[in-house]
C-alpha cells in the first residue's frame, strides 16, 4: 500500500491529535502540524515574500502571527519532504484549502464530528499538573495520585468563555473548509462522540477503504 496523504480536520476538543497519532503509527507517515512545520523550518529564508521579517522565527520571537503566505509555504515545504502524511490544523480557512490544492493531491478527508457541548465539556474538564505540564482531564484521565489530582490548574485558554470563543472562531473560519469538501464529495465524516477506540476503528476502515 501506498503510504497515503491524509487531512483530519475538526474542532478543538474533537480528537485531532489523538487520531493522527495512530494513523501516523499504523500507516507509517507523517503526523504534519502547522506548529511543528513552523518550528522546523524556522529558518526557512522567506525574504523573497516581500515580507515584515526574512524568517518565521523573527515573528515567533517577536510574537506576532506568522502572516499565511509563510504558513502556505512552510507546509508545501513539510509535505514535499513527507512520503505520506496526516495534515492536521492546516487548512485553517477556505483560502489555505485552495492553496493546498496546489500543493498536493489527498487520498483522504477526514472530519470528527462532536457536538459543541460534548467540546466544551471536554475541553473545559481538562487540568494541567503546573509541576510536569502533564495534561489530564477530570473525568476522562483523571491522575492516579491524590497529591497530583489536589495541584491540578485549569488553564485560562480551558474556562467555559474562551472555549466558547475558539469554537466561534473555529466555526467561523474552518467550517466552511469542511463544507467546502463536503461540497466536492470528498469528505469522509466519523463520529468523533464514540469511544476512542471506537473513532480510532472507523478512522483506520476509513483510510483502508480509500487506499
Amino acid at each position: 500500500m501506498a503510504q497515503p496523504r491524509i487531512l483530519i480536520l475538526g474542532a478543538p476538543g474533537a480528537g485531532k491529535g489523538t487520531q493522527s497519532a495512530k494513523i501516523s503509527e499504523a500507516f507509517d507517515v507523517e503526523h504534519v502540524t502547522t506548529g511543528d512545520a513552523l518550528r522546523a523550518n524556522k529558518d526557512m529564508d522567506i525574504s523573497e515574500m516581500d515580507t515584515e521579517y526574512d524568517t518565521p522565527r523573527e515573528y515567533m520571537d517577536q510574537g506576532e502571527l506568522v502572516p499565511d503566505e509563510v504558513v502556505n509555504a512552510i507546509v508545501d515545504e513539510a509535505l514535499t519532504q513527507a512520503d505520506g502524511f496526516v495534515l492536521d490544523g492546516y487548512p485553517r480557512n477556505l483560502e489555505q484549502a485552495e492553496e493546498l490544492e496546489d500543493m498536493t493531491d489527498l487520498d483522504v478527508v477526514l472530519s470528527l464530528d462532536v457536538s459543541e457541548e460534548e467540546l466544551v465539556h471536554r475541553l473545559t474538564g481538562r487540568r494541567m499538573d503546573p509541576e510536569t505540564g502533564d495534561i489530564y482531564h477530570l473525568e476522562y484521565n483523571p491522575p492516579e495520585d491524590p497529591e497530583v489530582e489536589a495541584r491540578l490548574e485549569q488553564r485560562d485558554d480551558d474556562t467555559e468563555e474562551t472555549v466558547r470563543e475558539r469554537l466561534r472562531v473555529y466555526r467561523e473560519n474552518t467550517e466552511p473548509v469542511i463544507e467546502h469538501y463536503d461540497d466536492e464529495g470528498v469528505l469522509e465524516r466519523v463520529d468523533g462522540e464514540q469511544a476512542p477506540n471506537e473513532v480510532w476503528a472507523d478512522v483506520k476502515a476509513t483510510i483502508e477503504d480509500a487506499v
